[in-house]
């Protein structure tokens, strides 16, 4: 029997009527039924799932195996029951209500074999309202890890898993939840797996909120379970990670999600004695294991959390979930204050003397949020030119100022420019926040003679980051620039010729892979000119045997036509060079005589002066068509013929009389 590639497991109760789909997304996979097995396991329902299940087997003969057992009380006993009987190269795990985009198990496959990964996730799309992880699926990963990405904030097993990781190391998930229980098993394949890749240039996963609230995560109420399953996750970080900013990389996910999310619960207990109970098992936890580098990195929320949770604070907790409830519902997220070089969040109970909770807890200074746009770039002669705008989210405007900030990659070396402020009476007016929060004069625009930028010479060589500063009284935050931009601004990148007065140089505007971020690159350190420079075609005019007449094109943004030339130049060293004629928006064409030229061998190349001395030369490639050309000078007949070269050669000589006359007699007689 063949060996499947992928078995998708689904555990299904009282699924109807989103089973349907989910199924139907599964056999029509662009990667073909004959590579998949599909298992799928009755949990016990009672509204016809079982039923539908059958149906689609019968329908598919040999592509379904179906299960049908008591119910469970929770997803993980049909998960194992899938594995157990899994025959795949690699498992998928897929909820009865949530279906599969089209392309989304081959595209993961792919992303997998290509990488030799062991756990791929495919980007998620919530449907009907429901929320979706998204911050890990910003951009293709095609190979990292648990410690240097942002996939360990998705703890669902909804993946692409090598089968043989799973088995190596038994595992299975555990039973006895009803939520939160796939939470282990997932953080266990993520800590062992050997590479994990991200699909996010796909919607692979469309998860769906039901219209009956069927979902278990909502129907699973109480904050006692969600504790005991923190509670272990806590235990597995802390045996399997080192203490460091590893650990608290992890941990800072499941006290900013899972605390969270027991607190909501916790808030609405009707019984205040278990309620407290759960509370002093939250702060016992964070008793041996919030140590103060955990704290540095949380939000500032979760920090708040935690420390009305340490100073068992429970009716002010419970203010806290309810005022973040309503600025959740409403979209308006609390203001920030910048008071001299510090900001902080105006959260609940912030310089309240009856709780005393410490500045500290608020301080946002280094995570402060902000929105940029590049509404333009271009070079202009020697001109850096540039427009947008770049703010600091819920702070007040008043004073608020901007730089334009170059960084060059290697050295570290930096300047700062002024910029123009200009005005955007709108920003602000959108559904973010509300509309609460206004940025009228956030905009600026900037100009930046490359040619003088630093003490009145050009800016030196090297690749320069492009950031932008925004300071509010003491605070600056640097913004990396460029990744968000208008649809007009050019994303391809633009390499200019640019003069000083004196001399040319090279300045090309780029943006980063994969961050998208704009860089200034001077003196040719990724983007050459020579490269964009290109001969179509030489050929002998056909009205002066004489003239090599060159053509081709650029692709330059901008290049000082009236410097580049077509140069020939002799073995003897001598070097004449011919102005070209510009033709179209990026051609030229050049008339070059040759009846002055000395006899000797003179190679043809496109000729750019650049500085100090030298100059960007494109040697013109060989001219399969190009023959020989002859003309008189003074009476004597000369000639022209390619040289055999890797570039376009000529040898120039005078015709011997008397060789042409034996020749003319040789011939004649023949003839």
């Amino acid at each position: 029997m063949t060996t499947p590639d992928i078995s998708v497991i689904i555990g299904a109760y009282n699924a109807m009527p989103y089973l349907t789909k989910t199924l139907t997304s599964v056999v029509e996979q662009s990667i073909g039924r004959d590579r998949i097995e599909i298992i799928t396991v009755n949990d016990g329902s009672t509204d016809g799932t079982g039923e539908e299940l059958e149906r689609f087997a019968a329908e598919y003969p040999g592509l379904f195996q179906v299960f049908h057992q008591e119910n469970s009380g929770g997803p993980s006993a049909p998960r194992n029951k899938g594995l157990d009987h899994a025959r795949g190269r690699f498992v998928f795990f897929l909820d009865a209500d949530d279906y599969l985009g089209e392309e989304a198990l081959e595209r993961m496959l792919a992303m997998a074999e290509k990488n030799k990964t062991d756990v791929v996730l495919g980007k998620m799309v919530g449907v009907n309202g429901r929320g979706a992880p998204a911050s890990m699926f910003l951009r293709n990963q095609p190979r990292t890890d648990v410690f240097s990405s942002r996939v360990y904030w998705a703890l669902n097993p909804l993946k692409l898993i090598r089968r043989e990781l799973i088995e190596r190391h038994e595992l299975r998930f555990p039973l006895g939840y009803k939520t939160c229980e796939d939470q282990l098993f997932t953080a266990m394949l993520y800590l062992k797996a050997d590479g994990i890749s991200v699909v996010a240039d796909y919607d692979c996963l469309y998860i769906v909120k039901r219209d009956d609230g069927g979902n278990i995560t909502t129907t699973t109420h109480g904050a006692d379970s969600r504790i005991r399953v923190l509670e272990l996750m806590v235990d597995l970080i802390e045996e399997h990670v080192p203490a460091g900013p590893d650990r608290d990389g992890l941990m800072n996910r499941h006290l900013s999600i899972d605390m969270f999310h027991a607190l909501i619960h916790l808030a609405r207990e009707s019984d205040p004695e278990l309620q407290k109970k759960n509370y002093e098992q939250l702060a016992a936890l964070l008793e041996r294991s919030y140590p103060d580098s955990l704290k540095a990195r949380v939000n500032a929320i979760t920090r708040l959390r935690c420390e009305l949770i340490q100073r068992g604070m429970l009716q002010d907790s419970i203010e806290l979930e309810e005022v973040d409830r309503e600025h959740r519902s409403t979209g308006v997220q609390p203001g920030i204050l910048v008071d001299g070089d510090r900001a902080y969040t105006l959260l609940p109970f912030f310089r309240d003397p009856e709780r005393g909770v410490p500045d500290e807890i608020y301080d946002v200074t280094k995570a402060l949020p902000d929105r940029h746009r590049l509404d333009s770039v271009t070079v202009d002669g020697s001109v850096l030119k540039m427009t947008g705008h770049a703010y600091l989210r819920r702070v007040p405007q008043d004073g608020a100022s901007t730089e334009l900030v170059l960084r060059e990659r290697g050295s570290k070396a930096e300047h700062r420019f002024p910029t123009t402020a200009t005005a955007t009476p709108d920003l602000g007016a959108d559904k973010e926040d509300g509309g609460k929060y206004r940025y009228p004069t956030a905009g600026f625009s900037a100009e930046i003679d490359l040619a003088k930028a630093v003490d009145g010479s050009r800016l030196p060589d090297g690749l320069w980051d492009v950031l932008v500063a925004v300071r509010v009284q003491d605070v600056v935050k640097e913004i990396r620039f460029g990744h968000r931009r208008l649809p007009a601004v050019q994303s391809a990148p633009r390499t200019y010729v640019v003069s000083d007065g004196e001399e040319n140089f090279a300045a090309a505007l780029y943006y980063t892979h994969p961050y998208s971020n704009l860089t200034l690159d001077i003196g040719e350190n990724m983007h050459k000119i020579a490269d964009k420079l290109h001969v179509d075609g030489a050929r002998w005019s056909s009205s002066v045997p004489s003239r090599l007449e060159v053509s081709g094109s650029w692709k330059l943004a901008a290049v000082p036509v009236s410097a580049l030339g077509v140069r020939l130049q002799s073995d003897g060293g001598k070097a004449v060079t011919l102005p070209v004629t510009p033709r179209g928006d990026n051609g030229f064409t050049a008339n070059v005589p040759v009846s002055g030229l000395a006899p000797g061998t003179w190679s043809v190349s496109l000729w750019l002066p650049s500085q100090r001395g030298r100059a960007w030369s494109m040697p013109v490639a060989p001219q399969p068509g190009l023959k020989s050309t002859r003309w008189y000078r003074r009476g004597l007949p000369r000639y022209a013929v390619p040289a055999k070269h890797s570039e376009l050669v000529l040898r120039i000589g005078r015709v011997s009389i008397v060789k042409a006359g034996a020749n003319r007699l040789r011939a004649l007689r023949n003839g």
